[in-house]
């Protein structure tokens, strides 16, 4: 796993260091920088398949801005001249960049000042690419790289994370799929498009290996339900001026009368809809091994959040060890959810200091805390300011 990110001088992000878990889950104020982290992710991604520019970074979910948006510009800091990023992983496998783009005459494609990949004390690629006859600056040359090296390699498996990873922000629209996704994946678009035939690849994927119980969860969160499928069979459900895709989820009522018990997403409770997308994406073997939602608690009720929040360990555990997700949230029940004794499951708190910048504190299981959650669950203690993070309004 991705366990190290190093983020300077990115938006609200001066100089800071996130040391990352299997679940990792960062919670502050609105506007405090949490969905900055994950774009992080999103541009050191492009950069590592070798391109940064905007449609590179609209298909990882990196909302497109002006080039003068993505740099930090403190009134109190000098501006740094460039964006400097760096992943590690576990095992010593790091990808390092800097990144420059004219912030009055932006051009396409950002710039690579410099780019260094290898493991520990071996170093498989340094570039400082302006400063280097014939190459162009806008290309990475890390990807090239890759072709060079076996796929169980510690440098390629790390690549490999950061260039399949995205950003999910699933809308209700899309989910119900009377809306299109504007980028399409496997198993599941970035706003939860082809969510019916992602979810019939998943069950498809329990059966084969004998593992239906892996679902139970699911379907004990979605209570009024005694059966989900997906089809293509659907119209008789639907009325005719429903906009429809192909494949549509059908679900199975277990409190109506037989004769009119199924409906499909377009008339089922968005939080089941929520559900399902959370649990395809950690469970499916088609999703990225690093990953981000953000807001995963829209729509969902508090106890609903909680439950699901509970399971997310288990279920990317069982899909891949190496899986991983980073999720921002706001509704304090999501942190009744998390087992932070378990050190794979992680609680950030993101919030402004009175530079502006944005500051990432890990919140660790300390003998007070535990104490304390004797008490109060983890969501009152962040409501009563025992975990910081708290909006001031």
């Amino acid at each position: 796993m991705i366990r190290k990110l190093r983020i300077r001088a990115f938006k609200s992000i001066f100089d800071q260091t996130i040391e990352l878990g299997r679940v990792n889950c960062l919670i502050g104020a609105n506007g405090a920088g949490k969905s900055n982290i994950l774009e992080a992710f999103g541009v050191l991604g492009a950069a590592a398949n070798g391109v940064v520019d905007d449609e590179s970074l609209l298909r990882r979910g990196v909302r497109a801005g002006l080039p003068r948006l993505y740099k930090s510009s403190f009134s109190q800091d000098r501006t740094q001249p460039e964006i400097r990023m760096e992943a590690t992983r576990h095992d010593g496998a790091y990808y390092r960049i800097s990144l420059l783009n004219p912030l009055d005459e932006p051009e396409p494609a950002w710039t690579f000042k410099t780019e260094a990949l290898g493991v520990e004390d071996e170093e498989l690629l340094s570039v400082g690419v302006r400063n280097t006859l014939k190459m162009n600056p806008k290309a990475g040359y890390a990807a090239l790289k890759l072709v060079e090296l076996a796929a169980d390699n510690p440098v390629s498996i790390l690549m490999n994370s950061l260039q399949t990873y995205a950003i999910y922000s699933p809308n209700t629209p899309t989910l119900r799929g009377i809306a299109p996704d504007q980028q399409s994946r496997l198993p599941v678009g970035l706003n939860g498009g082809q969510l019916a035939e992602g979810f019939g690849g998943l069950l498809k994927e329990v059966a084969l290996l004998e593992r239906a119980d892996l679902l139970d969860p699911l379907f004990e969160m979605i209570d009024w339900v005694s059966d989900i499928q997906a089809t293509t069979q659907a119209a008789a459900l639907l009325s005719p001026k429903v906009p429809r895709s192909t494949w549509s989820l059908k679900f199975t009522d277990r409190y109506m009368a037989p004769s009119r018990n199924e409906l499909t997403a377009y008339d089922a409770s968005e939080g089941a809809l929520y559900v399902i997308f959370a649990a395809l994406l950690c469970l499916s073997r088609k999703s990225p091994n690093l990953m981000a939602i953000d807001n995963l608690d829209q729509a969902l009720n508090p106890r609903l959040v909680s439950r699901l929040v509970s399971h997310l360990s288990a279920w990317l555990q069982f899909s891949n060890p190496d899986k991983q997700l980073l999720f921002s949230a706001h509704n304090p029940a999501v942190l009744d959810g998390l087992d932070l004794q378990d050190p794979e499951v992680r609680l950030f708190t993101v919030s402004r200091n009175n530079h502006g910048h944005s500051i990432i504190r890990r919140i660790e299981p300390s003998e007070e805390l535990i104490h304390l959650n004797q008490s109060y669950p983890l969501s009152r203690l962040w409501m009563m300011g025992n975990l910081g993070a708290v909006p001031h309004v």
